[in-house]
């Protein structure tokens, strides 16, 4: 009887034993160690009391068992500066996370920080900690902070933006028809979605080559870099006179520039020097019956138009690179040309119908310059036939068709076209580097009576050196052998 009662109390043992197991069906290693896709989170540049956008980071169980994670946690807690999302489950602190055999989980990172009342970046720091069968693992988390000024929605008297802290423009800044805005070198203004600058008054954006000016949108993420249309751009109304625009990058808006107004009477002005204006959704600089004086600027990559010079006006462009190899950000091909001037402009009206406007071109002059891009045609002329139409190329590469004439001296000088003049920037598709490559046909093309008004080109590079400057906004410096 004794050995029967030893027997069955092994067996019950032994059936604990195993259900045991299985209602536990974790791996119990203490090695057992998880992976994860990022060792570090990082947000580049936060605005102070604005909150981040999210980033993600998995979790991942390579093992052919389930394992369960007993803690994960925020180790600052909720004095921290970041927020998580585990695994679906708000909080800064989550216990018993299963993660099955060979699949993963989401953990989502948000960050606030304070403001410190300085105008240096701050920094701050956190990290998740993991806990599985006494096994720690940390997850770094690195924020870097920027404090700033905010404008929003607000009319601006007189007024100077200096380099000390960051604008954030929300909705709008709205320079008065009596007012100026000065921005000192080494300014970054930025703007958040549907946010521009609108100025009836004047706006001097004088920076230099050390301490360049930018109007940039407020999504500092890498994978926003390059995207366009992030906010309105920046518009000057017919009556706003003697703007500048020095060394200074405008970047991903819808419009980067728009001079004039067609609502407005008279025209607007603006100098326009050692700037570049690029990834527009619909152009980089659009002028109606305006008069602006440019050179040394980048215009490239926009949706529609890189330039587009409508209703007349009197436009003066040296040593300009006019670039368009839109196609990155979208599906739709981009049919339009990168360079158009017309003395007219069809707008449609609430109707149904249209409206046109038209005006004298008085002067359109591209000198020692570059308009080019991935489609055959890449200038684009409106001349209605009624109103003065003045233009002259000279010195210049343009991408036309064959049957694009050039042969009138009076509007073309020195003028080549079409792909076998292709200038050979360097990186027009990736990473955006309009310089010239060491073959370019632009070498050494240019006038020089034009390069010595204008001797040193965007990068600072002295154009008088050699044979001849070259078109477009850089100048190639060849280095020399050493003997």
């Amino acid at each position: 009887m004794g050995r029967y009662i030893i027997q069955i109390s092994l067996l019950i043992s032994i059936l604990f034993s195993l259900f045991s197991c299985e209602s536990d069906g974790y791996l119990n290693s203490p090695d057992a160690r998880l992976r994860f896709s990022s060792d570090t989170v990082t947000f580049d540049t936060i605005f102070t009391t604005i909150g981040s956008t999210t980033q993600r980071f998995t979790v991942h169980n390579t093992y052919n068992e389930n394992i369960l994670i007993s803690n994960v946690k925020l180790s600052g807690g909720d004095l921290s500066n970041f927020r998580l999302n585990i695994n679906g489950e708000v909080s800064n602190e989550v216990i018993d996370v299963e993660i099955p055999a060979n699949d993963s989980i989401f953990i989502f990172v948000e960050v606030t920080i304070d403001p410190n009342g300085q105008n240096l970046p701050m920094v701050v720091q956190d990290s998740i900690q993991f806990t599985t069968n006494s096994n720690v693992q940390n997850i770094q988390l690195i924020a870097y902070g920027q404090d700033f000024k905010l404008v929003k929605a607000e009319t601006l008297k007189t007024t100077t933006w200096t380099s000390e802290k960051p604008y954030l423009v929300y909705d709008y800044a709205f320079v008065d028809s009596s007012s100026v805005l000065t921005i000192e070198p080494g300014t970054k203004v930025y703007f958040h979605k549907g946010a521009g600058l609108y100025v009836k008054g004047k706006i001097k954006a004088n920076g230099n080559f050390q301490e360049q000016i930018y109007f940039i949108p407020d999504r500092l993420e890498k994978s926003y870099e390059n995207i366009p249309d992030q906010w309105n751009g920046i518009v000057l109304f017919s009556g706003s006179h003697d703007n500048v625009f020095n060394y200074c990058h405008i970047r991903n808006a819808n419009i980067g520039l728009q001079v004039g107004t067609i609502e407005n009477a008279g025209y607007a002005s603006a100098k326009i020097s050692n700037t570049k204006i690029e990834n527009m959704a619909y152009a980089g600089l659009f002028a109606i019956k305006s008069k602006i004086s440019a050179y040394n600027d980048l215009i490239a990559n926009c949706g529609f138009y890189a330039v587009a010079l409508v209703v007349g006006g009197d436009y003066q462009f040296y040593h300009t690179t006019v670039a368009n190899y839109w196609g990155s950000y979208s599906t739709k091909a981009r049919s339009t040309s990168s360079l158009v001037i017309s003395n007219v402009l069809i707008v449609p009206d609430s109707k149904g119908g249209s409206v046109t406007y038209s005006g004298d071109l008085e002067n359109a002059t591209f000198g020692n310059s570059i308009i080019f891009g991935n489609n055959i045609q890449e200038i684009e002329l409106g001349d209605n036939g009624k109103n003065k139409f003045n233009y002259l190329f000279e010195n210049c590469i343009i991408q036309a068709a064959d049957t694009f004439n050039i042969s009138n001296k009076e509007h073309y000088l020195n003028v080549w076209k079409g792909p076998k003049y292709d200038p050979l920037f360097i990186d027009p598709y990736k990473d955006y580097n309009f310089e010239l490559d060491t073959l370019s046909p632009a070498k050494d093309a240019g006038k020089m009576e034009i390069g010595d008004l204008y001797q040193y080109d965007l990068l600072n590079k002295d154009r008088t050196t050699d044979k001849g400057p070259d078109l477009g906004a850089y100048e190639r410096i060849e280095k020399k052998n050493a003997k």
